[in-house]
C-alpha cells in the first residue's frame, strides 16, 4: 500500500490523491477495519460481514480506475450493464479474497507491532521532505485519504498483516535457471518441413445439402443463431450549427458590428529581424568581448549580413545574412523585443544580451499597422453573428424541449413543434452498432433504461457536445432470441457445403499422407526450411502443426493440420535448435515464469481457503 501512496504522492495532487484512493484502497475492505455495523451486507465470510457501503466503495474506486486506464474506450463499456455488473462482482469476489486472507493470517497468529506499522510510516518517502519525515505532510496526505491517524494505522496493521501471508506464500516461488533456459530454446527453435495443401474449393462444386441437413444443424446449434438484442429510436436533435444554416445577418449587421469591434481586425506592426549572435558558452566576458569586436567591424564599414554569415554562432539564420522572422512586438524575449522595437528601418543596435547570448540586432524591414477592410472580413462577420443568433436560440429552443419533453413524456410530436425540428426515427440497430448521432454511451444508457425501454417514456435532454443535445424514446425494441430458420438458411447451406469440402479434403489428405509413409512423395510438396513460430509466409495452422509434432528419430515424421478451406499434409524433416540463447529473454522469461508462478499460488491459497469456508453472497436488489 505504501508503494501506491509514493507513486500518486508525485506530480500534480489532485492526480495523486485519485491515484491513491483507486490503487491503495480499493479493494482492502477499509470499513471492516473500523468496526462492525448493522447496514445490509453484500456477503459473510464464515459469519463476518462485508458491507454493502464498503463493496460500493471499492466498487466506484474502481471504475474510476478503470475509467483512468481506458479513457474514452471506458464510456462505451460503461453504457453496457452487464460489463458493470460483472466488473462489481469482481471487486465482490476480491473483497471476499481479502476477508479469507485476514482471517487466515488471525488464525496462524500473525501480527504486527505498533513498532513496525511507525517504523513502516517514518521511512516512506511519501511522509518526508527532504530525507526526513515530516509529520504535517504525513497528517495532511492521510485527511486527503480521508483517514484520521488511527484509522489510517488500524487499516496498515491489517495491510501489513495480510501481505505477510501473502508474502510467504507467493515470496517463496523460484524458478530454476534451467526452465527458462529450456523455454527460451524452445522459441529460438526453427524446424525444416514439407508440406501440401489440399484445397477444398475446388471440391464445391461437387457438394449437395438438403433442406433436411440444413434444419438438423440449425435445431442441432440453436446458440449459434441467437439474434442480438434490437431497438430503433425516434429522437429530436438539437443544435447551434443546424440552426446558423437558417439565421439571416443583414449587411447593414455586419457593417455595424465591424464599425463597433475595429478594433477586432486590427493588423498589429510586424518587423523583420535580422542578427548576429555570439553564444554564452563557458565564458561571458568572452562572449562579450567578442559581441562587441563584431559591433566595432560593423561600425567600421563592414557589411551585417557578411558578418552575420561569419561570425554569428546562429548557423541558420547567419546562411540567410542573419534573417530572423517577422515578429509582432511582446514575441521575442523582452531586452531582444524592445530594442527591435526601438530601432528605425535598416538601423543595427548596439550589443544586447538574452538567455541565448549576446546579439547585435538589426531591423531589416516593417509593415506598419494596419486595419482589414470590411470587404476583406465581411463573410467571417457575416458567420460569427449567425453563430451567435443561433446559439442564442438554441438555448431558449433547449430549455422548451426540456420544458415539453418532459411534460408530454408518450410522445416526441408536441416537442418537436415547439421546437420547429422534425421527429427523427433511426434504423434497427444494437448495442454495438449504433448510428449518429446516437453513438454516444450517454444515449445508449438512456436508450436501454427502464424509463426509456420498459414505460416507453421520453428520456432527458441528451448532451452530445457543445451546443448539441438529443431526446430519445423507443420505436421499436426487440429481445434477443433465435433467429429463424429461414432467415439463416441460406448461410447454413454454405457452412454445410464448405465442411463437407473439407472432409473431402481432410479424405485426400490422408490418402497422400499414408502414400507418403509408403515411400511414394509427390513433388508437390514444397520444402521450407529454418521454419520459426512466428512465419507469416505460410498459414498458421500448417506453422502450429510442424511446432505440434515429434522430433524425428528415424522414421518419416508426417501429419495433417486443418485448414480454414481445406487441408495440409506436412512431413516434419529436422528440428534446429538455436546456436546460442539471449541472456536477455532468459532473464524476462525468467521474471515471467516467477510472476505466473506467484500468481497461480496466490489463486491457490484463495481456492483453498474459500473451499474451506462458509461464503453467503447476499441477494441482489
Amino acid at each position: 500500500m505504501l508503494e501506491k501512496i509514493r507513486e500518486g504522492s508525485q506530480g500534480v495532487i489532485a492526480k495523486g490523491i485519485l491515484v491513491l484512493v483507486i490503487l491503495s484502497f480499493a479493494f482492502t475492505g477499509v470499513s471492516s477495519y473500523l468496526g462492525s455495523s448493522s447496514e445490509p451486507s453484500a456477503a459473510t465470510v464464515n459469519g463476518e460481514e462485508i458491507s454493502k457501503s464498503a463493496l460500493e466503495q471499492a466498487y466506484q474506486s474502481e471504475r474510476a480506475r478503470l475509467e483512468q486506464q481506458l479513457g474514452e474506450m471506458y464510456d462505451a463499456l460503461a453504457s453496457n450493464e452487464s460489463y458493470l455488473a460483472s466488473v462489481k462482482q469482481s471487486v465482490l469476489d476480491r473483497l471476499i479474497a481479502d476477508k479469507l486472507v485476514d482471517q487466515a493470517a488471525a488464525e496462524l497468529g500473525l501480527t504486527v507491532s505498533d513498532q513496525q506499522i511507525k517504523t513502516a510510516i517514518m521511512n516512506e518517502p511519501a511522509f518526508q521532505t527532504d530525507g526526513q519525515f515530516d509529520n504535517d505532510r504525513y497528517l495532511a496526505l492521510i485527511r486527503q485519504l480521508g483517514y484520521q491517524a488511527n484509522s489510517f494505522r488500524d487499516m496498515m496493521r491489517a495491510d501489513m498483516t495480510r501481505r505477510q501471508l501473502v508474502v510467504s506464500v507467493v515470496g517463496s516461488e523460484f524458478v530454476l535457471p534451467g526452465e527458462a533456459e529450456y523455454l527460451a530454446k524452445l522459441q529460438g527453435q526453427t524446424r525444416d518441413i514439407r508440406y501440401q495443401v489440399v484445397d477444398a474449393e475446388p471440391l464445391l462444386a461437387g457438394v449437395t445439402v438438403s433442406d433436411e441437413e440444413a434444419n438438423t444443424y440449425y435445431q442441432q446449434n440453436q446458440l449459434q443463431f441467437v439474434r442480438p438484442e434490437t431497438i430503433s429510436l425516434d429522437y429530436i436533435e438539437l443544435s447551434a450549427d443546424m440552426l446558423a444554416s437558417s439565421v439571416q445577418v443583414t449587411d447593414e449587421e455586419a457593417k455595424t458590428y465591424y464599425d463597433e469591434n475595429k478594433a477586432q481586425y486590427l493588423q498589429p506592426e510586424k518587423r523583420l529581424a535580422g542578427h548576429i549572435l555570439i553564444s554564452l558558452g563557458d565564458d561571458d566576458d568572452a562572449a562579450e568581448a567578442k559581441a562587441e569586436a563584431v559591433l566595432a567591424k560593423l561600425k567600421a564599414g563592414e557589411d551585417f549580413a557578411e558578418l552575420a554569415k561569419s561570425d554569428s554562432d546562429d548557423s541558420f539564420s547567419g546562411e540567410q545574412g542573419g534573417q530572423l522572422d517577422w515578429f509582432e512586438q511582446g514575441v521575442m524575449e523582452a531586452p531582444f523585443d524592445e530594442t527591435l522595437f526601438a530601432l528605425e528601418k535598416g538601423q543595427y543596435s548596439d550589443v544586447v544580451k538574452t538567455s541565448f547570448g549576446y546579439h547585435i540586432i538589426k531591423l531589416l524591414d516593417l509593415q506598419p499597422a494596419s486595419t482589414s477592410a470590411y470587404e476583406d472580413v465581411k463573410d467571417k462577420i457575416i458567420a460569427q453573428l449567425q453563430q451567435d443568433k443561433a446559439v442564442n436560440e438554441y438555448y431558449s429552443l433547449q430549455q422548451r424541449l426540456s420544458d415539453v419533453s418532459y411534460e408530454v413524456p408518450d410522445t416526441l410530436s408536441e416537442a418537436a413543434k415547439e421546437v420547429g425540428v422534425a421527429v427523427k426515427t433511426s434504423p434497427v440497430f444494437t448495442r454495438d452498432n449504433a448510428p449518429e448521432p446516437l453513438n454516444s454511451p450517454d444515449v445508449l444508457k438512456a436508450a436501454f433504461s427502464n424509463t426509456v425501454l420498459l414505460d416507453g417514456m421520453n428520456s432527458d435532454v441528451i448532451e452530445l457536445g457543445n451546443n448539441h443535445v438529443v431526446v430519445v424514446r423507443v420505436k421499436t425494441h426487440t429481445e434477443a432470441g433465435t433467429m429463424e430458420f429461414a432467415d439463416v438458411k441460406a448461410n447454413i447451406l454454405e457452412r454445410l457445403k464448405q465442411d463437407k469440402a473439407n472432409d473431402l479434403a481432410r479424405d485426400k489428405a490422408q490418402e497422400i499422407m499414408a502414400a507418403i509413409k509408403g515411400g511414394d512423395i509427390s513433388e508437390e510438396m514444397i520444402t521450407r526450411t529454418q521454419l520459426s513460430r512466428g512465419e507469416q509466409g505460410i498459414d498458421t495452422s500448417i506453422v502450429s502443426k510442424a511446432f505440434e509434432m515429434a522430433q524425428p528419430s528415424g522414421d518419416l515424421v508426417v501429419d495433417t493440420a486443418a485448414l480454414a478451406d481445406g487441408y495440409a499434409v506436412v512431413i516434419l524433416d529436422k528440428v534446429n535448435q538455436p546456436e546460442q540463447v539471449d541472456a536477455n529473454l532468459v532473464t524476462a522469461l525468467k521474471q515471467r515464469l516467477n510472476s505466473q508462478y506467484s500468481e497461480n499460488d496466490y489463486r491457490s491459497l484463495i481456492a483453498a481457503l474459500k473451499s474451506e469456508a462458509e461464503v453467503v453472497y447476499s441477494p441482489a436488489e
